[in-house]
């Protein structure tokens, strides 16, 4: 009778043992994502290594240009890829990836996530040009603690504005150029405590919306302000993307076209990032919404070259009565 009571005694002790064991690596592993201390980068560089980007994985940066921004084909003059790993100077580059352009009077500036290989996390760099066709590496304007990506970038108010994808920090971070294009100041955060990806921003009837992706691609929320920094609520109307990978999560800035506004979608349905589709903006107010899939996609893989097997992102831009625009595929 004393042998079965120890065993019990020490089978209950083991179980206790082993579920204390299991609350106390989840009480661990929330703060740390929480708090955001060791070991969450590292779990979070691994992660993004296996489920994302495998080795064979290689992003970058072409120029297309078109009279009509359905119509867009690679530029002629311009040798795609016109930015990619190779270009980075200062950095052990993977790939870059997410152009977005500025247009100027004197040439172009171009920023773009580059994935640092030894941290395995994205900073922003940037790249200008007189004619749009040939670039020259400037270097990185954003490191910070945790991935960035994505670098929307925009004019306001006679400023320079940037907001990258800081989805591991939790919030929707806003920049201003205190010295454009190499210089910025963090203003700070539009939203914060979820997983925003890929945030994408238009300003309309005098008011500023927000698109920002959520993790597994597969949905889509809206948010509107009267002010830049503050002010930010959840559209109503939100998710107006849900449980659809092909047309959820942003591929680029929302483009104007003929007086119809163009929400960039890249295509995830299949596999990550196959190629980038338009929706037409039917609605957009403060209490509504709705948009309308154009059937086509704008830019998709080539099969071969430097874009064999995917493109996930498009900005194009109207200048001089023609469209240039920038965008990302991958080889492998």
């Amino acid at each position: 009778m004393l042998s079965r009571r120890r065993k019990l005694f020490v089978s209950l002790g083991a179980l206790c043992f082993y579920v204390a064991s299991l609350v106390g690596v989840f009480v661990w592993g929330a703060a740390a994502h929480k708090f955001r201390v060791f070991p969450y980068a590292q779990v979070q560089r691994a992660y993004r290594w296996i489920m994302h980007d495998p080795p064979s994985t290689h992003w970058a940066i072409g120029i297309y240009t078109g009279e009509d921004v359905f119509n867009l084909t690679e530029a002629a003059g311009a040798s795609n890829p016109v930015v990619q790993a190779a270009d980075i100077r200062g950095v052990d580059a993977k790939f870059v990836a997410d152009p977005f352009l500025v247009p100027r009077s004197d040439g172009y500036v171009m920023f773009f996530e580059v994935l640092n290989r030894k941290q395995y996390q994205g900073d922003i760099g940037f790249a200008e040009s007189t004619d749009g066709l040939k670039w020259t590496y400037g270097g990185i304007v954003l490191d910070e603690g945790f991935h960035l990506s994505y670098p929307h970038v925009f004019a306001w108010d006679g400023s320079y504005y940037m907001i990258p994808e800081s989805n591991q920090d939790l919030s929707v971070r806003l920049y201003r150029a205190t010295a454009f294009p190499s210089e910025w100041e963090y203003l700070g955060n539009m939203l914060e405590g979820y997983h925003y990806t890929d945030p994408s921003i238009v300003r309309h009837d005098d008011r500023w919306y927000l698109f920002a992706s959520v993790p597994g691609n597969d949905g889509l929320n809206l948010y509107h302000s009267d002010h830049l920094l503050t002010g930010w609520t959840r559209h109503p109307a939100s998710p107006i993307v849900k449980g659809d990978k092909r047309i959820a999560r942003c591929g680029g800035r929302v483009v104007e076209s003929a007086g119809r506004l163009y929400r960039m979608a890249q295509d995830d349905a299949d596999c990550y990032g196959r190629q980038v589709f338009a929706l037409e903006i039917l609605e957009l107010s403060p209490t509504s919404y709705s948009e309308r899939l154009v059937p086509e996609p704008i830019v998709g893989p080539s099969g071969d070259g430097w874009n064999a097997t995917a493109m996930h992102h498009l900005d194009a831009h109207l200048v001089n009565g023609r469209w240039i625009a920038v965008a990302d595929g991958r080889r492998e």
